[in-house]
C-alpha cells in the first residue's frame, strides 16, 4: 500500500482542553474578512493614523503632522472598533487593527470580519513573520510603497480554529501585553527618576552649586568651574574599515564604538579600561557610552581622559547631563567638534569623595534601569516564543 502525505496545521504548544480538537482549518482571507469602503461621514470623526507601532490611532495622539483639506477628508472611509488596515507598509509590518472609530485615507483597505471569529487572534496573527511572508510571496518588483492588494490578501489561508481557542489564545497575548505594559511603565519611572537626580545632583547652568548635596558635603565644600578641556582630554579613535567589524560576537573578539554607540565587533581593540565616549558624527552625535575593558574606538567616537582630579564616573555622568548635542553643526551630517565642546564651562566638585557619591548614586539607579530593561524584554521576548507556538505551522503528516 502506498503512503501518501498532506498538510496540516497543528501549533506547536497548545492548551489541555483544546488538543483533542485535532488539525486547525484554514480558509481564504475573503472568506473570513470583507474589504469595506463607507465613506458615509461629516468628517467630525478623528483622522487615523495607521502606524506599524500604534496601530490606527489619532493622528493627534502622536506627533504626525501632516495636513488635510476638508474637502479630502470626505473622501476618508469610516473606521470602525475591530477593523483591520492594509497599509502601504504592510508587505514589512503586517496588517493593522483599530481599537478606535475614526477615518483614515482612502489609500488604504479596510478589512472587517465577515464571520463569527475573535478579532485579537487575527491581531496577534497578522503581525507574525509567518503571516508577513505569506503577504510577501505574490509580490512582484520593487515593494516599497507597494499596497497589498484584497485580492492577495485573499489568497492567503488563514488558521480558523473553534471560537473558544481564537477566545483563549487571545486573552493570553493580551494579558502577557498588560504585564509588559506594566513593566514598561516602571521601566519609564525609573529614568524618570533618573532624569530627577541628575537635576538636582548637579547644578542648574545659572548656579554655583547643585540643589541637593548629600549630608557629609556641607557649605564649606566648593564647586569650581572650568572648561572641559582643562578637566578631561578628549581624542578620536582609530579608523576601522566596514568590513572588519562583526554584527555578532565570537569569543576573540571585542565591541566596536563608533558616533552611534556600540557598531559591531572586532578582531583588535584600541583601548583599556573605563572611558566615556562620546559619538562626534551622524544623527545620534553628542550621545555618551560608557565602557569597559577592551574595546575598538573608531574615528567617529571622542575617547575622553578624565584629569587625575575627576573620577571617571562621574565625569561620564556630567557630560550626559551637559546634552551635547546641541552643541552639533552641520545639517545632512551632523558633527561635534572637539574644540567646541572642550571650551563648554563645567562645575565640578573638587573633593572626589563627593564625586565618587554622585556617581555611585547614579550608577545603582542605572543598575535598576538595565536590569527592568532586561526583565521588559524577557517579557517581549516570551510572548514572541508564544505566538510561534500558539499560532500553527505547516506540517507533513505521513498517511
Amino acid at each position: 500500500m502506498n503512503k501518501k502525505e498532506k498538510t496540516t496545521l497543528v501549533p506547536k504548544l497548545r492548551f489541555p482542553e483544546f488538543k483533542s480538537n485535532g488539525a486547525i482549518v484554514c480558509k481564504n482571507g475573503n472568506l473570513i474578512f470583507e474589504p469595506i469602503s463607507n465613506k458615509n461621514h461629516n468628517s467630525d470623526l478623528p483622522v487615523l493614523a495607521i502606524t506599524q507601532e500604534y496601530g490606527a490611532i489619532p493622528r493627534d495622539h502622536i506627533d504626525y503632522n501632516v495636513s488635510v483639506t476638508d474637502k479630502s477628508l470626505e473622501s476618508y472611509k469610516v473606521v470602525e472598533i475591530g477593523d483591520f488596515i492594509i497599509s502601504l507598509r504592510s508587505f514589512q509590518g503586517g496588517i493593522e487593527y483599530s481599537i478606535f472609530h475614526g477615518i483614515c485615507s482612502p489609500a488604504y483597505i479596510i478589512l472587517r470580519k465577515k464571520v463569527d471569529i475573535v478579532e485579537q487572534y487575527y491581531k496577534y496573527y497578522f503581525k507574525t513573520n509567518r503571516f508577513i511572508q505569506d503577504l510577501n510571496k505574490d509580490l512582484e518588483g520593487i515593494r516599497d510603497g507597494k499596497m497589498v492588494s484584497y485580492s492577495q490578501f485573499s489568497a492567503i489561508m488563514l488558521p480558523k480554529p473553534d471560537k473558544k481557542e481564537q477566545q483563549k489564545i487571545a486573552d493570553c497575548l493580551s494579558s502577557l501585553d498588560d504585564l509588559i505594559s506594566a513593566e514598561n511603565e516602571k521601566l519609564l519611572v525609573l529614568k524618570d527618576h533618573k532624569r530627577g537626580l541628575m537635576q538636582k545632583l548637579f547644578p542648574a547652568e545659572e548656579k554655583s552649586l547643585p540643589e541637593w548635596r548629600f549630608p557629609e558635603f556641607g557649605i564649606c565644600e566648593v564647586w569650581e568651574e572650568k572648561k572641559l578641556f582643562n578637566i578631561c582630554r578628549m581624542q578620536a579613535g582609530d579608523f576601522i574599515s566596514a568590513t572588519e567589524i562583526d554584527d555578532k560576537r565570537t569569543s576573540n573578539e571585542f565591541p566596536c564604538y563608533g558616533g552611534n554607540g556600540l557598531r559591531g565587533f572586532s578582531k583588535t581593540f584600541t583601548h583599556v579600561g573605563e572611558y566615556p565616549l562620546i559619538g562626534r558624527q551622524g544623527a545620534l552625535c553628542g550621545n555618551v557610552t560608557f565602557v569597559q575593558g577592551k574595546f575598538y574606538a573608531t574615528e567617529h567616537a571622542v575617547v575622553c581622559y578624565p584629569s587625575e582630579d575627576v573620577i571617571v564616573k562621574w565625569l561620564y555622568f556630567q557630560l550626559v547631563k551637559m546634552n551635547l548635542n546641541q552643541y552639533a553643526t552641520g545639517q545632512a551630517q551632523p558633527g561635534l567638534s572637539v574644540k567646541v565642546i572642550g571650551k563648554v564651562s563645567v562645575k565640578y566638585p573638587k573633593n572626589k569623595a563627593e564625586q565618587q557619591r554622585i556617581a555611585d548614586c547614579l550608577t545603582t539607579i542605572d543598575d535598576l534601569i538595565n536590569a527592568q530593561s532586561e526583565k521588559t524584554e524577557e517579557l517581549k521576548q516570551h510572548k514572541k516564543s508564544l505566538i510561534q507556538g500558539l499560532y500553527p505551522y505547516t506540517q507533513e503528516v505521513i498517511e
